[in-house]
C-alpha cells in the first residue's frame, strides 16, 4: 500500500450541488474551506431552480450563502431559472465540470468533511489518473466495526456518493437506462450488484423503471458495475451527511450516519493491488447483514424479488 506523501500542486476543481437548504449549504461549504487546500481550490456551486414562486426566496437565500463564502481560490454560481430535479442536474452538472476540466470533486449540500478530505481525494485522483480500472473514489464509509482501526483504503465493486470523484473518460461512459440493465442483467450479475444479498441496490433500478423514483446514483453504480470497474473507499470516513434531519426531498430521519469524529489523515496509504479487496468486501457484508431489523429487510425485498422473477417466467 503506498502512502500519499505527494505534494499537491493542481488541486481538483470541487462542485456543490445546492437547491433550498441554505444553513446545510452553509455548513457545508464551511466545513469545506477548513482544508488547508482550499485556498488554492476553484469551487462552482450548482443550483437547481424553485419548484413555484414561494420557493425563490430560499433559493436565492442559497445562492446569497455561496455567493458571500470565503476560503477558496475562487467561487462560480451556476443557477438554474427552472426547476430540474437532483438527477438531472448532478447528471449535466458533472458532465460540464468533466468537459471543462478532466476531472472533479462533487459534494452535494448536506456533505460535511473533514479538513484532510481534499488531500485525500487529490492524491487519490492523481494516484489513479492513468489507472482505468479505478473509476471512482468515495470520501464515505459506514461505521463498520472491523474498520475501526484500519488506515487507508480499499478498492471493491461499490461507490458511495456522498464526497465523490472521478476523471472525464470514465463518466463519458455513464448512462441512466434502466430498460437496458433489466434486459441485460442476469440473475447473477444482480446477485453481485446487490453484494450477495447484503443490500437491494436493483431495487432502486426497478423503481427508476416505473418511474417511482427518478434518481442517479444507482445508475453510475451500474455503469462502474458494467464496466468491470472499482471504486475506492476509506476505510475510515472523511466526511458525515447531515441531510437525514427531515429537511431533505424525501423528509426521512435517521441519525445512523452522525459521526463523532472524521478521518484527520492527510496522507492516506493508497492500494497499489487493483483488484477488488475480498476481506472488505466481506467485513461490509457483514456490517450490512447484522444491522438491527436488516435481515428481515432483505429477506422480505428478496422475496418480492423471486417472486417477480417467477411472474416474468410465467408469462
Amino acid at each position: 500500500m503506498t502512502s500519499g506523501h505527494t505534494k499537491i500542486v493542481d488541486p481538483a476543481p470541487v462542485c456543490v450541488f445546492a437547491f433550498n437548504r441554505p444553513e446545510h449549504t452553509r455548513r457545508t461549504l464551511d466545513a469545506l474551506a477548513q482544508s488547508p487546500l482550499a485556498a488554492s481550490t476553484s469551487l462552482t456551486v450548482f443550483i437547481d431552480g424553485p419548484r413555484n414562486d414561494a420557493e425563490k426566496p430560499i433559493v436565492d437565500a442559497v445562492a446569497q450563502v455561496a455567493e458571500t463564502q470565503q476560503g477558496f481560490a475562487s467561487i462560480e454560481l451556476r443557477r438554474r431559472d427552472q426547476n430540474a430535479g437532483l438527477a438531472v442536474s448532478i447528471e449535466d452538472g458533472v458532465s460540464q465540470m468533466m468537459a471543462e476540466h478532466g476531472r472533479a470533486i462533487i459534494l452535494e449540500d448536506d456533505i460535511l468533511t473533514s479538513p484532510a478530505f481534499l488531500h485525500y481525494m487529490n492524491l487519490a485522483l492523481e494516484r489513479y489518473r492513468d489507472t482505468p480500472d479505478v473509476w471512482h473514489i468515495a470520501g464515505y464509509n459506514e461505521d463498520v466495526p472491523a474498520f475501526r482501526r484500519a488506515q487507508g483504503a480499499y478498492l471493491w465493486r461499490f461507490m458511495s456518493c456522498w464526497g465523490w470523484a472521478t476523471w472525464a473518460d470514465r463518466w463519458a461512459h455513464y448512462s441512466r437506462d434502466p430498460d437496458a440493465l433489466v434486459d441485460e442483467f442476469s440473475d447473477a450479475d444482480i446477485v453481485r450488484f446487490n453484494l450477495d444479498g447484503a443490500q437491494d441496490y436493483w431495487s432502486q433500478v426497478l423503481a427508476n423503471q416505473t418511474g417511482e423514483l427518478k434518481t442517479w446514483a444507482v445508475f453510475w453504480y451500474a455503469t462502474i458495475f458494467r464496466n468491470r470497474g472499482l471504486c475506492l473507499s476509506p476505510y475510515f470516513s472523511y466526511v458525515e451527511n447531515i441531510g437525514f434531519d427531515g429537511s431533505g426531498s424525501h423528509g426521512v430521519v435517521n441519525k445512523s450516519y452522525t459521526r463523532s469524529r472524521l478521518n484527520s489523515n492527510l496522507s492516506p496509504g493508497l492500494p497499489d493491488q487493483i483488484s477488488e479487496n475480498t476481506d472488505a468486501v466481506e467485513q461490509v457484508k457483514l456490517y450490512y447483514l447484522t444491522k438491527p431489523g436488516k435481515l428481515q429487510k432483505i429477506r422480505r425485498k428478496l422475496n418480492r424479488f423471486v417472486g417477480r422473477l417467477m411472474s416474468k417466467r410465467e408469462r
